[in-house]
């Protein structure tokens, strides 16, 4: 039976097509690992990609985005709405299929150090791979960003796990680590106010006092005059997406604004739509193994995987 690794890297381009199909292409030049997908966001200026593949060879494909990210992007000439600290901004692995976490977190280790020696960008071990508790939290190693991590890696704090106490001139730094499957969940508002987004954020985020394992922030989607809140739900089997959005949408009654969408970016863990279907549709005697997932490649927003 084949062996499965996912990796979902961002980088810090959501705009100029051209460097976003380089980026691609330089993971398309693996054997043994296939981009199920990517999806850019001109305001978040940001893309994730979806790789998935033979662990041996993922490795290999994580260095190659890494590396495309730094010939291609200057991070001195970037701005969006999402926050970022690099030009590859995070690189995150997770077993799917007869992988451990373990062989995770050492493949996160090798592709830390070969980014460094070869890249000369620094690394930051995140999550399961964090080296000390308060590194696990990827908000709070990316907090101050780009522009704030020339005076932030001059705390023994936030020294780099792999590299000197300087950014890469032009590319920054990169989080690098091993974790749980991340649910990708963007919410959108009736509203042009980000300021009612961002309070709704800071109600349902973990560390705000909201609901554990839960990240969120308000950002505005300017081509479309809409506010937004985008979530990373970081378990989704403790905190389910049903009830991220009934809470959302409790909250943003209190404003008198409506939920108007909703969007998955990525790869979704099949269980957590299914449990979310389970919780709207009230299905007695529900069994997933009935299901039959599409994989038409014009469904290009998220695949199941069972």
């Amino acid at each position: 039976m084949a062996r499965i690794i996912e990796c979902v890297p961002n980088c810090s381009e959501g705009r100029d097509k051209e460097i976003i199909e380089y980026i691609a292409d330089a993971v398309r030049s693996v054997p043994g690992v296939a981009l199920m997908d990517y999806s850019s966001d001109e305001n978040h200026n940001r893309s994730v990609y979806t790789i998935v593949g033979d662990p041996d060879q993922m490795g290999e494909a994580a260095f190659r985005f890494a590396k495309a990210c730094v010939e291609k992007i200057d991070m001195t000439k970037h701005h969006g709405e999402h926050p970022r600290m690099g030009a590859v901004d995070v690189i995150p692995f997770t077993p799917v299929k007869d992988v451990s976490m373990e062989e995770c977190i050492e493949l996160s280790k090798k592709v830390a150090q070969r980014i460094w020696e070869e890249l000369k960008m620094p690394v930051t071990l995140y999550e399961e791979s964090a080296s000390a508790p308060h590194r696990r939290n990827l908000a709070a190693i990316r907090k101050g960003q780009f522009e704030g991590m020339p005076e932030k890696l001059q705390d023994p704090k936030w020294y780099p796990d792999y590299g000197n106490h300087e950014i890469h001139p032009t590319a920054g730094i990169v989080a690098v680590g091993a974790r749980f499957p991340l649910v990708a969940f963007n919410i959108n508002l009736s509203t042009s106010d980000v300021e009612i987004a961002n309070k709704i954020a800071k109600t349902i985020r973990e560390s705000s006092g909201g609901m554990r394992w839960v990240k969120s922030i308000g950002v505005m989607l300017e081509e479309r005059n809409t506010a937004q809140v985008s979530i990373n739900m970081t378990n989704y089997t403790k905190t389910p997406i049903y009830r991220v959005y009934e809470t959302v949408r409790f909250e943003a009654a209190r404003y008198g604004v409506q939920i108007i969408g909703s969007e998955l970016i990525g790869i979704v863990p099949m269980d957590a739509l299914t449990e979310t279907a389970e919780y709207y549709l009230k299905l007695e005697n529900f069994d997933k193994d009935g299901l039959l997932v599409s994989s038409s490649p014009s469904n290009r927003n998220f695949t199941l995987i069972g």
